[in-house]
């Protein structure tokens, strides 16, 4: 048998074939047809926007408030380390010791404060109160150290500001 023999033999099952073949072209056909309607569809909702305002708009505007947060990021780190340096020279520490003067007052009325900032300067404050008023005295604290004698109130209350010392009164 030759090649057109076997062709003609052949024949109808090279068509039932051909015709299967085609069909199922043809549902995959209409299969990407009706995906790409779908998809131009979703695109044009997508390039449209909401209220007429396109796409681009949307962009520009997005990117606008991408600037402003950028911007405003930059001021709210500057602020940042404007507070922190400020902080240093605040009183952050603090010591307080109530004590009576005087024996025959009672209720400690008395009491001597220390007020430090982040490297151990300040103040200290000594009210002192008797029968007659009250006396405020005040000594300057330089790095935790004092030039002027410290009482022994005093000097509790600062080791308390300084951390030396749990909070306690005498």
């Amino acid at each position: 048998m030759d090649y057109y023999e076997l062709l003609n033999y052949y024949r109808i099952e090279i068509m039932i074939g051909l015709a299967v073949a085609a069909v199922v072209l043809l549902i995959l056909y209409l299969i990407n047809i009706i995906q790409m309607s779908k998809l131009k569809k979703r695109y044009r909702i997508f390039m449209e926007g909401k209220d007429a305002k396109t796409l681009e708009d949307t962009i520009i505007k997005r990117l606008d408030q991408v600037d402003m947060l950028l911007e405003a990021n930059s001021k709210n780190e500057e602020n940042i380390k404007k507070l922190f340096s400020n902080m240093k020279l605040t009183f952050q520490k603090s010591g307080l010791v109530k004590y009576d003067a005087f024996n025959e007052l009672g209720g400690k009325l008395s009491f001597s404060l220390a007020l430090l900032n982040e490297t151990n300067d300040g103040y200290m404050l000594n009210v002192v109160h008797n029968r007659d008023g009250c006396y405020i005295y005040m000594k300057e604290i330089v790095k935790g150290n004092s030039v002027i004698m410290l009482t022994e109130e005093e000097n509790q209350a600062l080791a308390m500001a300084m951390g030396q010392e749990k909070r306690e009164e005498s």
